[in-house]
């Protein structure tokens, strides 16, 4: 794990236990800026996700505004990826999911300078929202480059393990996908390997370059940019519920 990495998510070992496993993460980073944290006091508060209370059975009631279908996004970082979606795609309700404070006053800095209306937050777990979201709820999923804790003891860390597919499979509806992406081949193995003995998921990947290539429309993330400057290229994966 990168100087980077350990900014971002910590060394695992001060966060508690919650929910169906652990979370590992740092929370917070450096003192943040007033008005980032005007806009976690004031602006948070209204856009978070009420976890207390059953989740309603149609998701687009989550949003002012009308919307066709709702996507989530587990690990948003500092937000890039989240803002230039929801920007281009009014239609759509997105959750984004971040424990680490800084990058959640990040995204909601976005949201307020982008007049951002389709976007629900949760600073917390996402392994809280994930199992509270109704069965087949969720048309898309986004897991871009989350930690791959490297060292062989660690792997049971991982997001993207036998549990969590399972979890992820209710979440979707049939046909929805879960976009994957990571610039660390041992954890493209790992989430292959794990996708290849679930009944939930295909890979639908025909070519070499169906995973080369990032997705259309893509904006490369910081996390990205960095891998790319330390000579590791990324591998975008999507997974369909089936």
């Amino acid at each position: 794990m990168t100087e980077d990495d350990k900014h971002k998510f910590g060394d695992g070992m001060d966060a508690p236990s919650r929910g169906h496993g652990a979370f590992f993460g740092r929370r917070k980073g450096k003192t943040l800026r007033p008005g980032h944290a005007d806009l976690m006091s004031g602006a948070l508060p209204h856009l978070r996700l009420d976890l207390t209370a059953p989740a309603p059975a149609d998701l687009a009631g989550l949003f002012p505004g009308p919307v066709d279908d709702v996507w989530l996004e587990i690990g948003f970082g500092g937000g890039e990826h989240l803002t230039q979606r929801a920007g281009e795609n009014p239609n759509i309700g997105f959750i984004g999911c971040e424990a680490y404070v800084n990058g959640t006053a990040k995204m909601l800095a976005q949201i307020e300078q982008n007049g951002l209306a389709n976007i629900r937050l949760w600073d917390n777990d996402a392994k809280q929202v994930v199992d509270w979201l109704p069965a087949g709820s969720i048309g898309r999923i986004y897991l871009l480059y989350p930690d791959p804790w490297p060292k062989r003891r660690h792997r049971k860390r991982r997001f993207l393990g036998e549990e969590m597919l399972t979890h992820l499979a209710h979440a979707l509806r049939p046909g929805g996908e879960l976009r994957f992406a990571t610039d660390i081949d041992d954890y493209a193995a790992y989430a292959l390997a794990r996708v290849a003995r679930s009944s939930d998921f295909e890979w639908t990947a025909e070519r070499q370059a169906d995973w080369l290539t990032p997705w259309d429309g893509w904006r490369s993330t910081r996390y990205e940019a960095k891998a790319l400057r330390e000579g590791r290229r990324g591998a975008y994966f999507i997974f369909r519920r089936v």
